[in-house]
């Protein structure tokens, strides 16, 4: 059984008990475990050394973006806010990058298109951000993209602004946002329907941008959301936080 196992090392119990009863050998598979533990531990069967190779992906470290921490309290708008990207497709071979941020607590969302979803892009994403929000950003939440490295965690870390990284494959964590991208691709109109699954909509960044920028302002201002009692985030600020109701209004003034 040596000699098997170390011709095929990455070969357990189940498949190796399979190839010791073909050469006549009546043995059970909990029998051929134990033998490999035994083996083991006297040294005669040693692992393998693991090595990487291209298949994998490599997990490098950030040196700013952390996990959420439990204890973190999410109370008032501003204390987290999810983004995330949207790859949008208006004809063939043509991509491009809706960005969306969300305030959990508010519900109140920034959206901006891009031709490519890079760290760069993504940190001038944040300066809209930061001029859109109506108040202070304190926390934001990304998964694990490289368009959210680089230059995106140094802006924040300039800003004194947390980054808390989701771990893989988890994107329900960012459920807010994730809903928020649906009804922009589903909703995003304004005036004559200009939107992702409406109708037509422009190419140009410059126009498209435009035009999504007065979506964003019938978002927060006009559209009533279930989540918030049928209240608009603009209403909700104004009846729950209104501290920042005054800054609210500038921010979408027009």
């Amino acid at each position: 059984m040596l000699d098997l196992r170390e011709e095929y090392p990455r070969w357990g119990k189940d498949k190796l008990v399979v190839l010791l009863r073909r050469e006549g050998w009546q043995v059970s598979t909990s029998m051929v475990g134990r033998i490999l533990t035994h083996l083991k531990a006297r040294g005669v069967l040693k692992e393998p050394v693991r090595k990487r190779i291209s298949a994998c992906k490599r997990q490098y470290p950030r040196p700013y973006a952390i996990r959420k921490p439990k204890e973190y309290q999410i109370q008032e708008p501003g204390d987290l806010v999810e983004v995330d990207t949207l790859d949008v497709r208006p004809l063939p071979g043509v991509v491009l990058k809706h960005f969306t941020a969300r305030d959990v607590v508010s519900r109140w969302d920034v959206v901006e298109v891009h031709t490519k979803a890079t760290s760069n892009t993504a940190a001038d994403f944040l300066d809209t951000l930061f001029k859109r929000m109506p108040f202070p950003v304190r926390a934001l939440q990304v998964d694990g993209g490289s368009e959210f490295r680089a230059a995106f965690e140094e802006v924040c870390q300039e800003r004194g602004v947390r980054v808390f990284v989701l771990p893989p494959r988890s994107p329900k964590l960012n459920g807010h946002v994730e809903r928020a991208q649906r009804t922009h691709t589903e909703e995003f109109s304004h005036g004559d329907p200009l939107g992702y699954e409406v109708v037509d909509f422009p190419l140009e960044i410059t126009a498209l941008n435009q035009t999504l920028l007065a979506w964003e302002h019938t978002y927060n201002t006009f559209r009533p959301h279930q989540a918030l009692a049928w209240k608009t985030p603009m209403e909700y600020i104004r009846e729950c936080h209104p501290d920042l109701a005054s800054t609210a209004h500038r921010s979408h003034m027009y």
